[in-house]
C-alpha cells in the first residue's frame, strides 16, 4: 500500500452531496440497505463487487466508512491531493470525513458503507462532557480496526432479519457507538490511538481446529482455512500465528503427527497406509518429518511402544505371613 503524487482533483462541487442523493449519484445501486426500515443515526448500503470504475464526487454532507466484509481488490483513492494505492481486503475499512471531494478508480470488493451525520458524532462529544473540543474527523485510507468491523457486522445482521421494534434501540445503540469510537479514534485533534491487533475468537479457534481435524488425510491450504474466518490468506497467517504461537502449517503437521502416533498405537495399520491417511505425500516424506517431531522414525517408534505394551510386569513381593517371621 503506497500513496503516490497528487492526482488532478475532482471539479468543484457546488455543494455538499447529501446521504439520500449520493444514492442516486453513484452508479451501482446497492444489494441491501436501511433506508427503507426508517432506522435514524448511521445509514447502511450494502454494494456487490464491481471492476473498472472510474467515479469523481464532490464533497460529502456527512462522513463515510466503507468496511470489506469478504474478497479482495485494488482500488485507487484520491482526496485531499493525496492518492493511494492498496489491496481493500476482507476485514479492512477506510474513513472519509465530510466535505472531501474524491476520485475512485480500479476494482471495488464487496463493501458496506457506513454513512455517518456529522451532527451524530457532535452528538457523542457533548455526551462525553466535551462540547469545547474540536472535532475534525482524520481521512484514512486503510486501517484493520475491530471495533469498525464488528458493528458493521452487527448492522449487516439487523438488515437480514425480519423488521422488529427492537431494532430501531438496537440500531441507535451501534449508531451511537460508532461516533463514539470516531470520536476517540479519528479525531484530528485527539492523540492517535492504534487499534488493538485482532485475534482469533474462541469460536473461530474451534471451527478451524475441527476442520483440520477432519480433513488431516487431504491437503489442507491456508486458502481453506481463511475462508472459514472471512479473512484474506495474508491476513490469516498473522491472525493465526498471533493467537496460537505457531504458523497454520505447523500446527497441521503437528496434528499430522500427533494423529499418526495415535494410529501406530491403536491400529496394525501398515506405516504407509498410515502416511496417507494422515495427508502426507508418501512414506519417506512422512518419515522425515516423523523424525524431526518426535526424533526417532515412525518404525522406531512403533518398535519402542510395542515393546512398553508387551513388556511383562515386575512381580509384586509377596507379602510375609506374620506366621513366618523369623527372630
Amino acid at each position: 500500500m503506497k500513496s503516490a503524487q497528487a492526482a488532478p482533483q475532482a471539479r468543484d462541487w457546488p455543494r455538499l452531496i447529501t446521504i439520500d442523493e449520493i444514492l442516486h449519484a453513484r452508479p451501482q445501486q446497492p444489494v441491501a440497505t436501511t433506508r427503507d426500515r426508517g432506522w435514524k443515526g448511521v445509514t447502511v448500503d450494502v454494494h456487490r463487487p464491481y471492476f473498472g470504475c472510474s467515479e469523481r464526487y464532490g464533497g460529502l454532507d456527512h462522513h463515510l466508512i466503507g468496511y470489506c466484509p469478504s474478497g479482495s481488490a485494488r482500488l485507487v483513492q484520491t482526496r485531499a491531493g493525496v492518492v493511494h494505492s492498496g489491496a481493500v481486503s476482507a476485514g479492512t475499512a477506510y474513513i472519509m470525513p465530510a466535505g472531501c471531494d474524491s476520485v475512485w478508480e480500479g476494482d471495488s470488493g464487496q463493501s458496506v458503507r457506513l454513512r455517518v451525520p456529522p451532527s451524530l458524532v457532535a452528538l457523542a462529544g457533548e455526551q462525553l462532557g466535551r462540547q469545547n473540543v474540536p472535532v475534525e474527523i482524520r481521512s484514512v485510507f486503510l486501517v484493520r480496526d475491530p471495533v469498525i468491523e464488528r458493528i458493521a457486522q452487527s448492522l449487516v445482521a439487523e438488515i437480514d432479519m425480519k423488521a422488529h421494534p427492537a431494532q430501531v434501540l438496537l440500531v441507535d445503540a451501534l449508531s451511537a457507538a460508532l461516533a463514539a469510537h470516531m470520536l476517540r479514534s479519528y479525531n484530528a485533534f485527539e492523540p492517535v490511538e492504534p487499534p488493538p491487533e485482532r485475534s482469533l475468537g474462541k469460536l473461530e479457534v474451534a471451527r478451524l481446529t475441527a476442520f483440520i481435524e477432519d480433513n488431516l488425510g487431504r491437503p489442507i491450504c491456508l486458502e481453506d482455512l481463511a475462508a472459514l474466518v472471512n479473512v484474506s490468506r495474508f491476513h490469516f497467517s498473522r491472525l493465526f500465528k498471533r493467537t496460537i504461537g505457531v504458523t497454520a502449517i505447523s500446527y497441521v503437521e503437528q496434528c499430522r503427527i500427533r494423529r499418526a502416533k495415535s494410529l501406530i498405537l491403536e491400529t496394525g495399520l501398515p506405516l504407509a497406509e498410515i502416511a496417507l491417511a494422515t495427508g502426507f505425500a508418501d512414506q519417506s516424506h512422512f518419515t522425515r518429518r516423523f523424525q524431526r517431531h518426535v526424533g526417532c522414525t515412525p518404525a522406531a517408534y512403533a518398535r519402542e511402544q510395542g515393546q512398553r505394551r508387551t513388556a511383562p510386569r515386575p512381580a509384586r513381593p509377596a507379602l510375609l505371613n506374620k506366621g513366618s517371621m523369623t527372630e
